[in-house]
């Protein structure tokens, strides 16, 4: 095959199609009819011999040399963007670009203060769309809708870059008058009544089981290790509202240490170790190949590891 007589543009059509899996949608990510997409996609299952998608009860499915064509075109896709993207220099000062970032509130707490604080002072243009895990996906990520998403992270795709910011430990908020405050061990632990918080990863959330000890998380996974298990009676997404419940008499919040430092000058609230060991976890911050090279986006990830490097100095 003769590569000059290749519309290179197929290859984009592809790209889209394999995401979307529907010709609509696809046709409505690069903005061209329905017809012109289906046109697209006969010219490419001529093109490589192969149906590539085919209609089942579950939708368009890809073929086995759809799936093994798929890395390889949105690498080819990705190098050429980043051999026609200009290189002229970013500047911070100047810029009034909007940066898009999933945060947990974790994150959004712990470290996006000190992040705004450096902007304010580097690039008073710049302002910050930050969003909950539940307005993203990862094919947002990956087409580059959002510039980076922060969280803790159980799975990833291979394809995105990713940087770890920090480790943290976990901490006990429970309230000054609460009775176990002046003997806290594991029994006493137990016997209390808990606030559970988590929300790794991205995507709208479902509801708990309490049964389900795995997908509780690193607190509960590390009771199920010593054959124990908390009695939980609260369950939330939102590790500052979770803090907050820490001032009832009868609660005990456990969470990464970082947020429960922020409750520090709270005189209500007593923060103590957790009394069984709980392994650290990652703050990761990820993003889409698309911007890897992007200067402007560049510039934004030296910004978050400094200053998560610095406030990580400042924690030890």
């Amino acid at each position: 095959m003769n590569i000059a007589r290749v519309d290179l543009n197929l290859l984009v059509y592809l790209d889209i199609l394999l995401r979307e899996r529907n010709v609509t949608k696809a046709a409505n990510q690069l903005g061209i009819s329905q017809p012109a997409m289906s046109n697209g996609l006969k010219r490419l299952r001529d093109l490589f011999d192969d149906p590539l998608l085919i209609r089942t009860s579950e939708g368009m499915t890809p073929t086995e040399r759809a799936k093994e064509l798929e890395p390889l075109v949105r690498k080819v896709l990705t190098e050429i963007e980043h051999a026609v993207q200009p290189r002229s220099s970013f500047d911070p000062e100047k810029s009034n670009r909007v940066f898009r970032i999933m945060a947990s509130d974790y994150a959004e707490s712990t470290l996006i203060p000190s992040v705004l604080t450096e902007l304010r002072r580097m690039a008073p243009g710049i302002s910050l769309d930050i969003m909950t895990p539940s307005d993203v996906s990862f094919l947002d990520v990956e087409q580059g809708k959002v510039d980076m998403v922060i969280n803790r992270f159980d799975s990833m795709p291979q394809s995105f870059h990713q940087k770890t910011l920090w480790y943290d430990n976990f901490s006990c908020l429970l309230s000054k008058s609460n009775p176990i405050s002046k003997d806290f061990n594991l029994d006493s632990y137990l016997g209390a009544q808990h606030v559970w918080v988590s929300k790794t990863g991205m995507g709208v959330g479902v509801g708990i089981n309490p049964a389900d000890v795995q997908r509780l998380g690193w607190v509960d996974e590390a009771l199920k290790r010593l054959g124990k298990k908390r009695d939980i009676s609260v369950f939330t997404r939102h590790y500052q509202a979770a803090a907050l419940l820490a001032e009832q008499e009868s609660l005990i919040v456990t969470v990464p240490s970082r947020l429960a430092t922020l409750q520090a000058a709270n005189p209500n609230i007593l923060l103590l170790p957790p009394p069984f060991e709980i392994p650290k976890f990652e703050l990761k911050m990820a993003w889409s190949p698309l911007l890897q090279n992007n200067p402007a986006h560049r510039w934004l990830r030296k910004l978050m590891a400094t200053v998560a490097e610095r406030l990580s100095e400042q924690a030890n």
